[in-house]
């Protein structure tokens, strides 16, 4: 993902996913959950949310693109740098995210957990 205008882009495929706000700035959301937003405390990177259990594989795996800062330690979100080569790996974890605040009739015509 190139800048959050791709990350925008990317999840309003996904069915009832709209802009608004998290702590006042720009948000992706899934029946009024964050799914992705511009909280980070680096402007060149954004919130995902993820399992805990997630995020420790996605920061071990893949430090460059995926870290933590001490505010969002033990809380389900990642933080996610742009510009990094992992884009069709976040798309997925984008896809995820979207699944997981899903409703079960969104996740049944989806199909399985990406």
């Amino acid at each position: 993902m190139k800048d959050w205008g791709a990350v925008v882009a990317a999840g309003l495929a996904f069915s009832g996913v709209e802009l608004g706000t998290t702590y006042g700035k720009p948000a992706l959301k899934v029946r009024g959950k964050m799914i992705a937003a511009t909280t980070a405390p680096d402007p060149g990177s954004f919130v995902l949310h993820a399992s805990v259990d997630e995020k420790a594989i996605l920061i071990e795996t893949d430090p460059v693109t995926f870290w933590e800062a001490d505010h969002y330690r033990g809380w389900p979100a990642v933080l996610v740098r742009y510009g990094t080569p992992a884009t069709d790996r976040i798309e997925r974890l984008l896809a995820r995210a979207w699944w997981d605040r899903s409703s079960v009739a969104e996740r049944a015509r989806y199909g399985a957990r990406p």
